[in-house]
């Protein structure tokens, strides 16, 4: 294949310089790149704490650590608290403000608006640390039923989350008005494909945090003496916890989509129309499919779970639809430069460059998160596997593998860009992915075996007396090794990052961009691009052998499951 050298002029999107993402950013305004790196900060601080939780959470669960039990639940919610809700929003938020900066080309508007979420988002992260670390234990939920008696734990817990709801509906406030900002000045007649899908994510941000609002405002209600025991936040978490399960999957894909360019030079061959629909997609396909989240229901009707089954096949078609459009634009321009194989085209891509390794193997990471995924959400597996460990077994492939591989690709091109210093040892970097996903594809084998075995998710001495099964200590003893190995790794890509964040203008930041593939649209016509179509197709013919395979396993064991009511 021919590669294109860094500095050969390659064509670019309307509006937009080849390789610009980092010029932009790198010539945002000094207040900009302040509130940017205090996000960003806060953010790895999250990251850091939920990492440290989780390791000692999955040893523990391995019989490696011993906890009292009002300990161990309370290092459990530290570990759900930091990572699902402050790494994962605040790294959001963070990206959202970047990116729509960057899109605007003279920086935020509405700064104050976006100050204050920021504000308001480090003091909720600091108030849900310090109830979770000092009050009843509750869960990443914040479920009032364990906490009947203490109300003040309960009040003080949804604090924390409305705040980071109000902090976050306010970044994306600014982040709109940002994005708007060129067309209010007549630089531009619509949005292109990432200002549309920044836009939508913002809106969706919105909604998120009404969600939230919805979820947690009875609670602190109720503590203060001015509301009802909130008795529905089941419900009111099923709705919110949709949201925030797949609001970081669009981010994700966002993020796959202008760092592909960045990196590559090559933007969708499908034209951004396709794009926009793609990205509008979410707003479709995912609130409709939040029904298969209430399946631990027992009052729910048989209809309704049907109904539930049908639409969950439909959650993840945007984000597949997404990643068709990139892997097939990267296929058809290698190949219109004279690859081959079926997978030829892929080794000129640039392995070398952590943000593009920590890129690749997210990739691999969701395939295999989505396989089991589409199995929990199938409406008679769902009551038996809800509450087991199969649940973070394959959860992981998407909260470290997926999301978090990619939020720090995103962390490595844009701060050396952002501080001026450069990237700390992006050889090593580069490597560590490929030792999560080794970690995760461990910690996930064993974890969803022992699920399908009745391994419970939230219980940390499964001996039972002598009664459990003896393959279960082995199972999570491998769980245990998996989650040193992912974590390990992944403390190594933290380390690297927040090196990287606080190295200042210490020496002259250097671009890692590799290779640019773009080329006239003459010569990708001819092209073929099949990996992405296969891929998705392996992916289906997968999501029916383990369904089937599950199903015939726990048909064979003498366990019969009864919903709860908590779900994820």
């Amino acid at each position: 294949m021919d590669i294109i050298p860094q500095d050969a002029p390659v064509a670019a999107a309307p509006g937009r310089t080849a390789h610009g993402l980092t010029v932009r950013i790198r010539t945002l305004p000094r207040p900009d790149k302040a509130l940017l790196n205090l996000l960003f900060g806060a953010a790895l601080l999250a990251l850091v704490l939920g990492l440290a939780g989780g390791l000692l959470t999955a040893l523990a669960r391995a019989g490696a650590l011993r906890f009292y039990s009002d300990d161990a639940y309370r290092l459990l919610t530290l570990h759900g608290v930091s990572v699902f809700f402050y790494w994962l929003y605040l790294i959001q938020a963070a990206l959202l403000l970047a990116l729509a900066a960057a899109e605007n080309g003279r920086g935020l508007a509405l700064r104050p608006a976006a100050w204050a979420g920021a504000a308001l988002m480090l003091t909720g992260f600091a108030v849900s640390e310090w109830i979770s670390a000092t009050g009843t234990p509750l869960l990443y939920d914040g479920s009032p039923e364990l906490a009947v008696d203490d109300p003040r734990s309960v009040g003080v817990f949804a604090l924390g989350y409305l705040l980071l709801a109000a902090g976050l509906a306010a970044s994306a406030a600014s982040g709109i008005a940002t994005l708007l900002q060129p067309r209010r000045r007549g630089e531009t007649e619509e949005f292109g494909a990432v200002g549309f899908a920044l836009f939508a994510w913002a809106g969706f941000l919105i909604v998120s945090a009404i969600a939230a609002t919805n979820a947690f405002l009875p609670g602190l209600l109720w503590a203060l003496g001015a509301g009802p025991f909130p008795a529905d936040h089941g419900t009111e978490w099923h709705i919110l916890f949709h949201n925030l399960h797949y609001l970081p999957l669009m981010a994700t894909v966002l993020v796959w989509y202008v760092l592909t360019e960045h990196l590559t030079g090559v933007t969708s061959i499908h034209g951004a129309r396709l794009s926009k629909i793609v990205f509008a997609a979410y707003l479709v396909f995912v609130p409709p499919t939040s029904l298969y989240h209430m399946f631990l229901e027992p009052t729910l009707s048989d209809g309704v779970r049907v109904v539930g089954s049908l639409l969950s096949l439909f959650v993840s078609v945007p984000t597949l639809a997404a990643f068709a459009i990139i892997v097939s634009s990267l296929e058809a321009s290698a190949r219109a430069h004279g690859a081959t194989g079926f997978l030829g085209w892929m080794r000129g891509l640039p392995w070398s460059n952590p943000a593009m390794a920590n890129m690749g193997w997210a990739v691999v990471n969701m395939m295999a998160g989505l396989t089991f995924a589409f199995v929990l959400i199938q409406g008679d597996l769902a009551p038996m596997l809800s509450d087991t460990f199969f649940v973070p077994g394959y959860f992981h492939l998407f909260a470290v593998g997926v999301l978090t591989q990619t939020f720090l690709a995103a962390l490595m091109v844009m701060l050396p860009a952002l501080n001026g210093g450069p990237l700390w040892r992006p050889a090593l970097l580069a490597r560590m992915p490929a030792l999560v996903t080794a970690g995760l594809f461990l910690f996930a084998a064993a974890g969803i075996a022992a699920g399908t075995m009745g391994v419970p998710r939230r219980v940390f001495d499964i001996g039972y007396g002598g009664l459990a099964p003896a393959a279960w200590p082995v199972l999570m003893a491998l769980v245990g090794i998996g989650a040193s190995l992912f974590a390990a790794a992944l403390s190594v890509s933290v380390y690297g990052v927040v090196r990287t964040l606080l190295s200042g203008r210490k020496a002259p930041a250097t671009d890692l961009t590799a290779v640019a593939w773009r080329v006239e649209p003459s010569r990708i016509g001819t092209a073929p691009a099949w990996t992405g179509p296969v891929s998705i197709a392996a992916l289906v013919a997968a999501m029916y052998v383990f369904t089937i395979a599950a199903f015939q396993l726990i048909q064979s064991l003498p366990i019969a499951a009864i919903g709860g009511g908590h779900g994820h």
